[in-house]
């Protein structure tokens, strides 16, 4: 037993020598005679140069804060000097990454469990070259030679990296990347005095969040995807990979052409992108303008701006969740509420949400059927490609940015205002977009009194595009459809009418130049002021007695229309106004492709006037510039009786 005693007695003894000649020689090794031996084989793992040009050394000490065996044992801290990072063989430049200096330390007892645990790292100033060609290569991808169908996708890896924080002292970055169409140059430095995260983001998100302080100051200027792009902003010190109770804090002024976007907030779990929550403020001169930057297709809109919150979610199993909230903006002169949510999910993105205006200006929508005027498009930077002698828009649909993404999205305006005369109220629209189909179904309104009802398809995976619209108005007053016009003020009827249309081309103009479809209209049992009758019957004497003497209603027993539309031309099958003492018929047709019109308008009195002068009338010329007259052979036919009486 005494033995066994002895032996265990040496045993310890020789373990405890080991131990102490080993850390010795740890202590005592100069670590620099190791630097090409690490610079090959780093090299050789990352396929490309890799060397510590500088001092390399190694510091064993217990970690402060640590309790148990692992504060007991002592931990390794390197430091090294210049460290560089080569590029791949095809890019420009030799260097990839260069350090002043890296400094980490690393714990000993979970290397027992294979795991490389790097509580922090400490990075000195640093300069990095990034480039990405057209074909998609990158320099920083690297390829470490795994082979991801040969090993089970079930096991875990053999070794686990496991790095705390990271913090970093300044830099410079260039990006080169033209794939997108982006050359950036990057400079951060230290901002002196920490900025509290609370005196930016505002006290209730500082609360939310609870991120560190902005330590560094950075900006950028170059080209972003072929638009001028300039920045600058704040950004914390100390980057946590793991730690999701500390949010790094982010702040942003970019200007991207002629968008403004700022930004303030916080990334939280920065290793795996974990999640965003930032305050957004956007402004521009077109919402279109945001495709070429977000890939999100919006429609044509005069100067915007928005300011929201917004919220991601970047490891959602089905694609990144950002979620723009609670926003307010402005788009023109009328007003935009609302909560959007856009998921980057495949084979398409979505975005969905509700919108809310309280006062929409009719001019503000002008762009989204190309029925805004030229100086608004060129403010917008756009090309005005109207021609001067057409009035239906000419500019194409952008269909290709339909296919791109799909849209769930409802808006409510609770007033339009087309003219302070004439206000549209309580709009309501469902817009879908699946695959290159949009939809507004429906697209409801109150106008006039009564109410307008739309269902709209557009089919922009078809080239060209087809459309299809259904119509429907009721009880829309006469009165308030003209307010403007004194003798129908005093008019009491409504009108009722159903439309249908069907065609195909890329734009309104092209749409209506070839639409089949029927256009019907019913007044009943209203009533029309007597001025405007004798004016549209030319009974001059009579329209002068009611001027002078005061201005009665009449009767309107009925007025109908039932026109038929084929290939874009739009005939009467019937179109009459039936009124107490004359009844007016319209006959003829107007063409939509060439935009000319071509109508006769003949009254005929019900009974024996001796100052009559009625007469048919025409409507002929273009949209853009109607020719109305009187039919000469019968007017001076009536003229000569009337001298022979």
């Amino acid at each position: 037993m005494q033995r066994i005693r002895r032996a265990l007695a040496w045993l310890v003894a020789v373990v405890l020598l080991l131990v102490a000649v080993l850390m010795l020689f740890l202590a005592l090794f100069d670590w620099n005679r190791a630097r090409p031996l690490i610079n090959e084989q780093v090299s050789t793992a990352l396929q490309r140069p890799f060397a510590i040009e500088g001092d390399l050394r190694v510091v064993w000490k217990p970690e402060a804060g640590e309790r148990g065996l692992s504060g007991w044992l002592p931990w390794p801290h390197f430091s090294a000097e210049q460290v560089r990072l080569g590029n791949p063989e095809w890019a420009q430049g030799d260097t990839f990454v260069s350090l002043d200096s890296a400094r980490f330390r690393l714990a000993p007892l979970p290397l027992l469990w294979k795991t490389v645990s790097i509580p922090s790292i400490e990075l000195g100033t640093a300069l990095v070259d990034l480039q990405r060609l057209a074909d998609g290569r990158a320099n920083w991808s690297f390829d470490l030679g795994k082979d991801d169908e040969a090993e089970p996708r079930d096991e875990p890896a053999a070794w686990t990296l496991d790095i705390g924080t990271i913090a970093f002292a300044r830099g410079h970055v260039q990006l080169d990347d033209r794939s997108s169409k982006t050359r950036l140059e990057a400079v951060v430095e230290p901002l002196g005095e920490p900025i509290p995260f609370a005196d930016i983001v505002g006290k209730g998100a500082a609360d939310r969040a609870a991120a560190q302080d902005y330590a560094f100051a950075w900006r950028t200027k170059g080209d972003f995807r072929g638009q001028p792009i300039t920045g600058d902003g704040k950004v914390g010190g100390l980057l946590a990979l793991h730690d999701a109770s500390l949010p790094f804090p982010l702040q942003a002024d970019l200007r991207i052409g002629a968008t403004r976007i700022r930004v303030a907030g916080s990334l939280t779990d920065p290793q795996n992108l974990g999640a965003l929550d930032l305050r957004l403020q956007l402004s521009g001169n077109s919402l279109s303008q945001l495709y070429p930057l977000t890939g999100v297709t919006l429609p044509d809109t005069p100067a915007y701006s928005t300011d929201g919150r917004l919220q991601a979610d970047l490891r959602d199993a089905d694609g990144a969740i950002f979620r723009y909230l609670d926003f307010n903006g402005r788009i023109g002169a009328s007003d935009i509420h609302g909560d959007l949510t856009f998921v980057a999910r495949q084979p398409r993105p979505k975005l969905s949400g509700q919108l809310t205006s309280n006062q929409l200006l009719f001019s503000d929508l002008a762009p989204l059927i190309g029925a805004d005027s030229a100086a608004d498009k060129r403010k917008r930077g756009e090309q005005d490609r109207q021609p001067a002698n057409k009035v239906l828009p000419v500019a194409e649909f952008r269909t290709e940015r339909w296919r791109t993404m799909d849209a769930d999205v409802r808006f409510v305006g609770k007033r339009i205002v087309h003219s302070e005369q004439l206000p549209i109220r309580n709009l309501d629209t469902h817009v879908l977009l699946n695959d290159g189909m949009l939809s507004l179904e429906p697209l409801r309104f109150g106008m006039a009194g009564g109410t307008l009802d739309a269902q709209i398809r557009l089919n922009g995976a078809l080239t060209p595009m087809q459309g299809q619209l259904r119509l429907s108005a009721r009880e829309l007053r006469l009165k308030q459809l003209f307010p403007t016009f004194a003798p129908m003020q005093t008019s009491l009827g409504a009108l009722n009418g159903d439309a249908s249309l069907s065609g195909s081309g890329n734009s309104v103009a092209a749409l209506l130049g070839g639409a089949n479809g029927e256009l019907k209209m019913l007044i009943n049992d209203g009533a029309v002021s007597r001025g405007l009758m004798e004016i549209a019957g030319l009974n001059v004497g009579n329209y002068l007695v009611g001027r002078l003497f005061g201005d009665e209603e009449v009767k309107i027993n009925c007025a109908a229309a039932d026109l038929g539309i084929k290939q874009g031309l739009m005939s009467t099958r019937l179109f009459v106004i039936d009124t107490e003492n004359a009844v007016i018929k319209v006959d003829g047709s107007a063409n939509f492709a060439s935009e000319r019109l071509d109508f006769t308008i003949t009254p005929s009195t019900k009974g024996f006037r001796v100052f009559s002068l009625r007469s048919p009338l025409y409507v002929r010329g273009t949209f853009k510039e109607p020719a109305p007259g009187v039919q000469a052979t019968p007017l001076v036919l009536r003229g000569a009786g009337l001298v022979a009486l």
